[in-house]
């Protein structure tokens, strides 16, 4: 069973007392990294170089999780393949309208993930930050929920964007837009975050 286990490719279940918690800080890095190398390559350079960037970048960051955990993350990887179809697309048409609709797929499919596993009783959530928070199975109900409308918010707000401003204002949007949206929504549900804690936010064992 153990030679199975160390072949396995992607994270364990929650509930899985084998299932690897990475520190949030690396993370973080490995989310924000290849967003970093997009918007200072699109600034030094062009949209094209940059998307090629971002695609080298991205598969740079999966390589490294699944270096340091040995496992891959659903969906940092649902990103990356999105990334590289679109990113090829962007580079072979030449054309940046599809590296600019990622975020809109990426989000509305991450949206319909979430709502579409809490119809069949998954709180798939879970997986994404059970290194930061200890819910009780109604928290992280409610939170997959929110998460899974917040997700179609920010691919409608990637369309409104991209089809009305310059694409110089989508990448500073992308970059610098995005991340501080995502963090005031994650702020917002802190007080139910806190009502359904199964542990100290920041507590060990």
């Amino acid at each position: 069973m153990s030679d199975k286990d160390d072949h396995e490719l992607f994270e364990r279940d929650l509930d899985d007392p084998k299932r690897d918690h990475p520190h949030p800080l690396v993370k973080l890095a490995l989310e924000l990294g290849p967003l970093v190398v997009f918007f200072f390559a699109n600034a030094r350079f062009d949209i094209f170089v940059a998307t090629a960037a971002f695609m080298a970048a991205i598969t740079v960051a999966l390589a490294a999780s699944w270096i340091l955990t040995k496992r891959l993350a659903i969906m940092p990887v649902v990103t990356g393949v999105v990334v590289l179809v679109f990113g090829t697309l962007t580079l072979f048409l030449h054309d940046d309208v599809f590296i600019k609709m990622k975020p809109t797929i990426v989000n509305a499919l991450f949206g319909a993930v979430l709502l579409g596993g809490l119809v069949f009783g998954r709180s798939l959530l879970g997986y994404v930050f059970d290194s930061v928070f200890r819910l009780d199975a109604e928290g992280w109900r409610k939170l997959t929920f929110r998460w899974g409308l917040f997700f179609f918010a920010l691919a409608i707000l990637n369309e409104v964007v991209w089809r009305n401003f310059s694409t110089d204002f989508w990448v500073s949007f992308k970059v610098f837009g995005i991340m501080p949206l995502t963090i005031v929504f994650t702020l917002t549900q802190m007080p139910l975050i806190n009502r359904h804690a199964t542990e100290p936010l920041g507590g060990g064992k």
